[in-house]
């Protein structure tokens, strides 16, 4: 019979700083009343989190290694998301992580003796968003604008701007932007207006 014992891939330093972070949670980060997004990202900036501007976090979503997450500008993680980035987790600018979402970057090889544990970093991009109690496995990437629908599993990639769901998830339709086709043609028209020589004007060629 194969043995179960498998050993753990973290070091000795790794497991005392998650037992530090997770003090840190308890303590200081959970409790902070809900409009001081500030202060929580400058907790997980002193572990070593990379957060951008105006990126908003709920206090009661759990992060298990704020040095394995990077956050861009006004991206946000909602009330309970559990942030398992142990494998790593990016998420892109203007980005949402909705309330008891579960990104899981990490899994076991079931085709190993010990089934030890395996990594892969997940990657949501830009101005997606991740509706409620989705999850998104690892080494999963949500592409630019995607939408992944509520209760959603997403076990490989997510295309750009397509709204996924099911379990596992699959393209449902494209996403399209009400008053993005309005704004372009007003652009147009006026490219095409500053373009049109004025009376008495002179054109070089």
């Amino acid at each position: 019979m194969p043995q179960s014992y498998c050993p753990s891939p973290f070091s000795f330093g790794n497991k005392a700083a998650r037992v530090i972070w997770n003090v840190t949670w308890l303590v200081l980060f959970r409790p902070s009343p809900r409009p001081l997004h500030a202060w929580r990202r400058l907790l997980l900036r002193l572990f070593g989190a990379r957060i951008g501007r105006g990126v908003c976090l709920s206090p009661s979503c759990r992060i298990a290694m704020p040095w394995k997450l990077q956050m861009r500008d006004h991206s946000t993680l909602g009330d309970y998301v559990i942030c398992y980035n142990i494998g790593g987790v990016r998420i892109g600018a203007y980005s949402t992580v909705s309330q008891y979402a579960h990104l899981c970057s990490s899994s076991h090889d079931y085709e190993h003796p010990n089934m030890r544990q395996t990594f892969a970093l997940i990657e949501i991009e830009d101005q997606a968003w991740i509706c409620a109690d989705a999850f998104v496995g690892p080494g999963v990437r949500i592409g630019q604008g995607a939408v992944l629908g509520a209760r959603a599993n997403a076990f490989r990639d997510i295309e750009p701007w397509t709204v996924a769901g099911g379990n596992p998830a699959h393209t449902i339709k494209k996403r399209v932007i009400r008053g993005l086709q309005e704004l372009s043609r007003a652009a147009s028209s006026q490219g095409a207006r500053n373009d049109t020589p004025q009376c008495g004007s002179k054109t070089v060629s």
